[in-house]
């Protein structure tokens, strides 16, 4: 499974594996932080263009479907035409649709461009994912993850904050703007320092398991999305689900007999790759779930301003900073096994513990309890993000990281999804308060407990070649 380690760029040129991993992860933050502004700017945006703010719910959803759509076909496109010319096409994609959304006159036009946007995003996280894992041995991975999991983790938390100062003193606009200069300095990184890795000779695309699958997770995006912000009668969205298991099962029928379907089930019979992709899917429904309700409950709940509310939530990415010097030994000492479920069970914990915060909590025990929730998030999000691709071998790669991009977003959409519909059934026709949000936390913090169960099935010596434990090692 190890490959020697001059065909790495990161062995040859040493400063590359901090510049590599930091201009992969500028990718996830120009998104993260993308999502989050546009989510306090709506309101702005729906009386500049003259809509209801329930109708700019499909700007939110627009591009959450084109990445749903176009993200099994970002490995296929990466070993066609090479994995450094997508991320930069990518990159620049994202960014020109960006600044097109900045000069949307209307609403069909911005979700034009979010869906532009979209077919970007869904082609620059996956691709920037399978160029750092083919940048590095397998025994570097974890360093490399670290470092790429702290823009992509500050982009979500400062997300608010920066959209609520843009809107409020320049205009909603320059939430898409932003992302112009970002997108230029990291094509142009990208496109200096990366290595244009390609397959030798990539297998024909396969046109009818894109479209099925492309449906299915079509129809499933957007019956989770209509749960947590609705577009249709809740009957109607509902039925989307059946639909959408109906066409993947077809998918399934349809991949068995295709050795070169875009979304290889194959993969799953990788153990680590499996665990760490659909148990960790589960996982990652609680986590993603928790930055989506902090932000509520202190301006819904707690009757702060958004920047108020962004200010507390950014103790999260202050405490994913803070722990990344520990977490390498971490996983060294305890291994992949004993790390993903000591830290589902304290994700449980930290989530369950916010029921217990209220408008009279004072904020330096609120900061140090998000703090502490991100410490806890980005250890697990970096195992996680390791474990699935230790065992992998490399001619699988770029079809594994596009499986797994697909679950990341679904599980995403789930977990707000989940946290937004426990909210509005407990709420019920009364105004929300702080006791309903302390019923969702304790409910959300059931499910990475879940996931806890599905990481016991981890050997002590899985994915010990990446994580370095010294037990496995030695009994190896």
């Amino acid at each position: 499974m190890s490959e020697a380690a001059p065909s790495f760029p990161t062995t040859v040129e040493p400063r590359l594996r901090i510049v590599i991993p930091l201009i992969v992860g500028c990718a996830f933050f120009m998104e993260g932080l993308d999502s989050t502004m546009i989510a306090v700017s709506i309101p702005a945006m729906a009386k500049s263009l003259g809509e209801s703010p329930l109708r700019l719910n499909l700007v939110i959803t627009t591009y959450l479907l084109s990445l749903a759509v176009f993200i099994p076909v970002s490995g296929w496109i990466a070993d066609r035409y090479g994995a450094r010319r997508v991320f930069c096409a990518a990159v620049l994609i994202f960014a020109g649709g960006s600044a097109l959304c900045g000069l949307a006159t209307s609403l069909p036009m911005l979700v034009a461009m979010r869906v532009v946007q979209g077919f970007g995003g869904a082609m620059m996280t996956p691709v920037g994912r399978l160029i750092l894992l083919r940048s590095f041995p397998r025994a570097s991975l974890v360093s490399a993850m670290n470092w790429m999991t702290i823009p992509s983790m500050v982009g979500p938390m400062v997300g608010p904050i920066v959209g609520g100062v843009l809107t409020s003193y320049a205009s909603w606009r320059w939430i898409f703007f932003l992302n112009i200069p970002i997108g230029l300095v990291g094509g142009a990184l990208a496109l200096r320092l990366f290595e244009n890795f390609r397959a030798p000779s990539p297998a024909r695309f396969d046109l009818v398991g894109f479209a099925i699958a492309g449906i299915g997770l079509f129809l499933l995006e957007f019956g989770i999305e209509n749960l947590g912000r609705p577009m249709l009668p809740s009957m109607v969205g509902i039925a989307f689900f059946p639909l959408a298991l109906a066409m993947l099962l077809v998918y399934r029928l349809h991949a068995r007999h295709n050795p070169t379907a875009v979304l290889d089930l194959n993969l799953l019979k990788i153990k680590t790759f499996h665990i760490g992709t659909l148990t960790g899917g589960v996982c990652r429904m609680g986590l993603d779930a928790t930055p989506f309700l902090l932000p509520l409950l202190f301006q819904v709940g707690f009757g702060l301003s958004p920047v108020e509310a962004g200010l507390l939530s950014f103790s999260s990415t202050l405490g994913a900073m803070f722990v990344r010097t520990f977490s390498r030994p971490a996983l060294r000492f305890f291994g992949f096994r004993r790390t993903l479920v000591g830290g589902a069970v304290l994700s449980a914990a930290v989530t369950a513990g916010y029921a217990l915060l209220s408008a009279d909590t004072p904020y330096w025990i609120i900061v140090f309890a998000v703090l502490i929730g991100g410490c806890v998030r980005s250890i697990q999000y970096l195992g996680l993000n390791t474990i699935s691709y230790a065992d992998m071998p490399s001619a699988m790669l770029s079809r594994g990281t596009s499986f797994g991009g697909v679950v990341q977003q679904l599980a995403r959409g789930f977990g707000v999804a989940i946290g937004a519909a426990l909210l509005a059934i407990i709420a019920g026709t009364e105004p929300v308060t702080t006791d309903d949000f302390r019923i969702v936390f304790l409910l959300i913090g059931l499910i990475p407990l879940i996931s806890a169960v599905g990481f016991l099935r981890l050997d002590e010596s899985d994915g010990a070649e990446v994580s370095g434990h010294r037990a496995a090692l030695k009994a190896g």
